[in-house]
């Protein structure tokens, strides 16, 4: 059982929060209101040996309402590398979304609130992201993608190559792109190696190189 903390400071939002990740499976064991007590709780259960699995937190929250939660998450995955993130924004904000990856590309995630609506997805993504991987809303990385066309790096890649890019950004497997685009897994899989040559990223034990692909167009 995924273990959860949740910073938002709706508690209406918070409580749906947490009765949906509990009916889902997880277990959230413990809700927060901002920044300074979520720095501090997960302080508790680090002190106890008992850090949680991920936290789902909201990017603005009191007492300025700018970007509280981020950098708390910030701070937390300095102090606790091995800690999981998962920021929840009502609008894409690129500069929150950069500054989240810049770290460890281990277990980040930044999606749009109105994710959440989509449960089965939703649920999904915090699983993925507590066990470690990526989870990006489609929008934010049409976003950042769309910024980073304008690198050097992007001209060698094809129209294919980086939609292949945007799903895995997504956290998506070879297999579901291969269903999305409607091709073999084979064909993904010729695309996601281009990919890799093209952007340099050589194979190498101690890289995640599906999420350093997503790094290098966001410092292109």
């Amino acid at each position: 059982m995924r273990r959860v903390v949740i910073a938002e400071d709706s508690v209406l939002l918070r409580e749906g929060l947490t009765r949906l990740l509990t009916d889902r499976g997880l277990e959230v064991v413990a809700g927060v209101g901002d920044g300074e007590a979520l720095v501090k709780t997960i302080h508790d259960l680090a002190a106890a040996d008992e850090l949680p699995d991920v936290v789902v937190s909201d990017v603005r929250m009191p007492p300025t309402h700018t970007d509280e939660g981020l950098r708390a998450c910030v701070e937390l995955r300095g102090r606790y590398p091995q800690l999981n993130v998962l920021v929840l924004s009502q609008f894409v904000e690129e500069r929150y979304a950069s500054e989240l990856l810049a770290g460890s590309t281990r277990g980040v995630g930044y999606l749009l609130k109105d994710r959440v609506a989509e449960v089965r997805e939703f649920a999904d993504a915090v699983v993925r992201v507590a066990d470690g991987g990526t989870a990006l809303d489609p929008e934010v990385v049409q976003q950042l993608l769309s910024r980073s066309r304008k690198g050097d790096v992007l001209t060698s890649l094809t129209p294919r190559e980086r939609e292949v890019l945007a799903l895995m950004a997504e956290g998506r497997t070879n297999a579901a792109v291969a269903k999305q685009l409607v091709v073999s897994d084979g064909a993904v899989e010729k695309h996601v190696s281009n990919i890799f040559l093209k952007l340099g990223l050589a194979q190498s034990p101690e890289d995640h190189r599906r999420v350093l692909a997503v790094l290098t167009y966001l410092n292109s």
